[in-house]
């Protein structure tokens, strides 16, 4: 997963709701909505988990803060990033719905899909082909300083690693295949196999290579076989998640065959909606890659500095920091926000904006108690957070700080990021999808031209705090520009009482948080103690702290009366009934 500016994945619109008559079920799944969702819950915690371990491995074998690592993420992230503009935009908002639509024909979308796959393998075999080839110049371009002997390592990674980019994409539209024919499990699941892939590679990885040493010289020592053995097979498990949809699609009963046209394709009628939304998804992905060029100056600025080298994030460690932070966006915020759109929705299309208010005053209540504590947890915990994904060498107290810094510096940010991305559903309730991309658009200038402008004067070895502050002021100010345009647009949806329950959530967060940093010190964590010396520690540390904090919050929640919890635990309440007595 890469680091992402304002505008990327966490931010991005619900997709369109399908056309056409609904009368006809058959491509709702047959057990029922509710089981098909837990399965395709189950499936997207199982990978995140999974991610996690790939990740915290990976450091053990090359590091974090080092220059191997970093080359490496930069070449694995274009696929990802190119993925996210195939899954995110073109697929989930042109072809979702007329994969629905073609599924209630009487060949029940035979023809339809039968061309959409055909579409997809020319036009990726061939735009993977041309991008590998490529592979050189999109380096140098995507990177600030690099020398030439780094712009080899990364074009030779890169050579096993674009191709990724064909498998990302038959893997999003035979996922969307299996979805408008109620499969919903599959494409949920086959990251999975990705992931255990990606960890089976790295365990071999290790116990053929060895683990990164803080005495290593990466760049000198770095063997054709190292390179082949980790992009190749990290590549082999995309392939392997894009080749396992095709025995459930072999399993539809569709009678697929190869057949050229763009006839009934819909790309000529993807409606306004769909193409500000196709625009927002560009704009956000390239200033992505921006901001990750300039990260990208830090990994050549960290070859003078010598034993200090290690406590320079770049590339690897802001990737490292952006899915920590955003995991509890995902859990908590995403899951919410995804229900009350519906009501939202509803509420806009009524023309009951009184009501909608209701629910935006609502949603950014409840989510001030998940992401206040979820950011004092960062905050006490980001060092040892940080320790977990930092390796094993000698210097990965360094590495661990410097991931550290730069999580707290997204932690500051979560308030905002989160009721940023409910405003903008807000929007998208509306079927107004051309605010949220002017939106982008004005963030994406002001961000890009700050951080640039800056870059002039700020040290290369600083670039990586820069960016990711930046990242939390701008979530800031896009916060304060959607509530202007929510209110301007709609009134007024009692603000007051927003602020007071997230002053309130955070009064008890700060009291869980000095409860947890004692806890913490008597661990060892500000004295590089028993919290530092390995990743296992530092995953006690924070299980035992987190727990700490947890319990703390809930009493001061209760203790303070503070209503917003219990709506906040409803939707867990009803499938755990236990919970239910923490909000009495």
């Amino acid at each position: 997963m890469t680091a992402t500016s304002p505008q990327q994945t966490d931010t991005g619109p619900p997709p369109p709701p399908p056309e056409g008559p609904t009368s006809d079920q058959s491509h709702l799944p047959a057990q029922g909505l509710a089981r098909a969702s837990a399965i395709m819950a189950a499936g997207t915690l199982v990978s995140r988990v999974l991610g996690f371990v790939r990740t915290a491995l990976l450091a053990v074998a090359i590091g974090n803060t080092t220059l191997v690592a970093d080359i490496f993420e930069k070449s694995n992230t274009i696929p990802n990033v190119v993925y996210l503009l195939l899954a995110g935009g073109m697929f989930n908002v042109v072809l979702v719905p007329q994969l629905i639509k073609a599924a209630r024909r009487p060949d029940r979308g035979a023809d339809y899909t039968s061309r959409l796959l055909t579409l997809t393998i020319v036009v990726l075999a061939a735009f993977a082909v041309l991008i590998t080839l490529a592979a050189y110049p999109i380096i140098a371009t995507l990177t600030r300083g690099w020398t030439e002997p780094m712009l080899a390592l990364g074009t030779a990674f890169a050579v096993w690693t674009l191709p990724q980019i064909f498998f990302y994409g038959l893997y999003a539209v035979t996922g969307q295949v299996l979805n408008a024919n109620a499969r919903f499990g599959w494409y949920m699941w086959a990251p999975v196999l990705n992931n255990v892939i990606a960890i089976g590679v790295i365990i071999s990885f290790i116990i053929t290579f060895g683990q990164y040493s803080s005495d290593d010289n990466q760049l000198t020592e770095w063997t054709a076989q190292q390179t082949i053995w980790l992009a190749a097979g990290h590549t082999v498990g995309i392939i392997a998640q894009a080749a396992l949809l095709l025995w459930p699609l072999s399993r539809l009963g569709l009678r697929l065959r190869p057949k050229f046209g763009l006839k009934g394709m819909g790309l000529a009628s993807t409606g306004k909606i769909a193409g500000w939304t196709l625009v927002t998804m560009l704009i956000g992905n390239l200033a992505n890659l921006a901001y990750m060029r300039l990260i990208s100056g830090a990994t050549a600025a960290r070859q003078d500095l010598g034993q200090l080298s290690s406590a320079v994030p770049g590339e690897t460690a802001a990737n490292v920091a952006e899915l920590i932070a955003i995991l509890p966006h995902s859990v908590f915020v995403l899951s919410i926000a995804t229900v009350l759109f519906n009501q939202l929705a509803r509420a806009m299309d009524l023309g009951r904006y009184g009501r909608a208010r209701e629910i935006i005053n609502e949603g950014l209540r409840i989510f001030a108690i998940p992401v206040m504590f979820c950011m004092v947890a960062v905050l006490v915990l980001a060092g040892q957070l940080g320790r977990i994904f930092a390796g094993s060498a000698a210097d990965a107290n360094l590495a661990g700080a410097a991931i550290g810094q730069l999580l707290v510096l997204l932690a500051l940010g979560m308030p905002f990021r989160s009721a940023s991305f409910y405003l903008m559903r807000v929007f998208y309730s509306a079927e107004d999808a051309k605010t949220p991309m002017m939106i982008y658009a004005i963030i994406a200038v002001v961000g890009l031209t700050t951080a640039y402008g800056l870059a002039t004067v700020v040290p290369e070895q600083d670039i990586a705090y820069l960016v990711i502050g930046l990242f939390s002021a701008l979530h800031i100010l896009q916060y304060l520009i959607c509530h202007l345009l929510v209110v301007r647009r709609w009134g007024g949806f009692d603000f007051a009482s927003v602020l007071s329950a997230y002053l309130r959530s955070g009064a008890c967060a700060a009291v869980a948080g000095a409860a947890g940093a004692g806890t913490l010190w008597l661990l060892g964590g500000y004295s590089w103690g028993f919290a530092w010396e390995s990743i296992f520690t530092a995953v006690v540390s924070c299980a035992v702290v987190g727990v700490v904090m947890a319990l703390v919050y809930v009493l001061m929640l209760r203790a303070l009366k503070v209503d917003e919890f219990t709506a906040a635990i409803a939707p867990l309440a009803r499938r755990i009934p236990a919970l239910s007595r923490l909000a009495r």
